[in-house]
């Protein structure tokens, strides 16, 4: 794949002139901001360092990460911390949906650190967000990132029967290197949680679009890719984003190579020629980035 290796300059990484990012300008920002803090949210926009927070905040939307910031496993590429988590809070569907509400969104992402201290990995408090949510907003279009769940098919039940439109489970990186990035994580489980909920919606009725996501630049070759995108495709997937490994910290794990901007083009050309109905690709592209440019009435 062309592409740049990562190099180091003074003990830090020297990212290429593709991933350079614009510090944030717009007053919208800085309300956003204050509105999040005033709420007392979570967003996984920064916890987990996300390039895109200082665009999509100027814009006036957040993703929203509920269940507190602390996550039960260890991943080698993510930027939330590792610790005990707290009990959760019974008013944070509220809350959130007030912000949905006071942001105006037609959008909204919500996501949640893995909860492997709860018997039901937190399902029960997704969906009395999503209900909450739509209670306060009605037309808000709503997509749940949620964790594996340990697959448990009740756990998994109780999101999809809160019916949110898009359903998305990042497979994160290929089968091959899935032991080393993702702690505690299989990548056959995480395909059978997007074919299970894939499933459970169609057997409800319910219009439900389930999408995931790749992080590049962490030692994959091409043809992993392509057998990701082959074994989502298989398992129902319809959504896909495919954006580049960045290192949070010198802990985290190393950025084997900058995949080139006209890399992730060909890559959503592949992407579009098996199926996927959506596809964001790019080197700055995360779950939630513009998440709103896919429609649900884009699918048939």
């Amino acid at each position: 794949m062309k592409s740049e290796v990562s190099k180091t300059v003074k003990g830090y990484e020297r990212k290429p002139s593709w991933l350079r990012v614009k510090l944030p300008s717009d007053p919208t920002f800085w309300s956003t901001k204050g509105l999040v803090s005033d709420l007392k949210l979570v967003t996984v926009c920064e916890e987990a360092q996300c390039p895109n927070r200082w665009e999509c905040w100027q814009q006036g939307t957040a993703t929203f990460m509920i269940a507190g910031d602390r996550c039960t496993r260890a991943c080698g590429f993510c930027a939330v911390k590792t610790a005990k988590p707290f009990d959760l809070e019974a008013d944070e569907p509220e809350r959130v949906a007030e912000a949905t509400k006071r942001l105006g969104l037609k959008h909204v992402v919500i996501t949640a650190v893995a909860r492997d201290d709860l018997a039901d990995g937190g399902a029960l408090h997704f969906a009395k967000t999503i209900q909450a949510v739509r209670a306060k907003n009605p037309d808000v279009v709503i997509e749940v990132l949620v964790p594996d769940f340990n697959l448990k098919n009740d756990a998994l039940l109780m999101v999809v029967e809160a019916s949110p439109e898009v359903f998305n489970h990042n497979l994160e990186t290929v089968e091959r290197l899935t032991p080393l990035v993702r702690s505690r994580a299989k990548y056959e489980r995480s395909l059978e949680v997007l074919k299970q909920a894939g499933t459970m919606a169609e057997s409800l009725g319910l219009k439900m679009t389930t999408k995931s996501g790749l992080m590049l630049g962490l030692g994959e070759n091409e043809e992993e890719i392509l057998i990701a995108m082959d074994d989502l495709r298989q398992h129902g997937v319809e959504v896909l984003t495919l954006g580049q490994y960045l290192r949070p910290s010198a802990n985290h794990l190393p950025v084997v190579e900058y995949i080139h901007p006209d890399v992730f083009a060909a890559l959503k050309e592949r992407a579009l020629e098996k199926g996927f109905i959506h596809v964001s690709s790019g080197p700055l592209v995360r779950s939630s980035y513009h998440a709103g440019d896919f429609s649900p009435s884009d699918v048939s």
